[in-house]
């Protein structure tokens, strides 16, 4: 089961509050793991101060007033960019399935600063990691749905909003959710 590209819904009485009402897309996974970014926690900190903090000059103030996002608690202090694939990183960017790309290199965010970088894109810190076995451990603990990822889904409905509209391409109705796992 290879879940590249996917997109993973929290659900209720996870027990990780870091993963609490959490939608994370996966851009890899294998037999050596998995590893996603959270696209719907905001953090503390604007677009601009990040770009400060690293002297790069930003010609595009709107780009500035945009949050950075938690991507999960793995190398919190690295960045990652998650991105529309019309755009590609003169250092790396990783093709992850139609229509997302992902980047870690400093060259995204001076284009993107400079009004020259993809069309669309969520800029985090930190990422969300899985060792062999362990995601797949808590598909079946009842700790995640799995639904396919759209760019629409990802990049264009309110953080606040994504969980709620995540769980709806499965049809299901977030009061419906129960924290405990059952077998029939």
């Amino acid at each position: 089961m290879d879940l590249t590209g996917k997109l993973l819904i929290a659900m209720p009485g996870m027990g990780d509050p870091r993963f609490d009402h959490s939608v994370v897309y996966l851009c890899s996974h294998g037999d050596d793991g998995a590893m996603g970014l959270i696209v719907n926690k905001p953090a503390d900190l604007q677009v601009k101060l990040l770009l400060t903090q690293l002297n790069i000059p930003l010609k595009i103030p709107a780009v500035g007033e945009r949050l950075v996002r938690f991507g999960g608690p793995v190398e919190t202090a690295r960045g990652f960019v998650l991105h529309s694939s019309d755009y590609e990183a003169n250092l790396h960017s990783m093709p992850v399935t139609p229509g997302f790309s992902m980047t870690a290199t400093l060259d995204i965010l001076e284009d993107i600063a400079a009004g020259r970088g993809p069309e669309r894109a969520l800029l985090m810190l930190g990422y969300s990691g899985w060792g062999p076995g362990q995601l797949e451990d808590e598909i079946s603990m009842n700790g995640w749905l799995t639904t396919d990822a759209s760019p629409e889904l990802v990049f264009d409905v309110a953080d606040d909003e994504k969980w709620e509209a995540a769980l709806a391409t499965l049809g299901v109705d977030p009061l419906t959710l129960s924290a405990n796992a059952g077998r029939a």
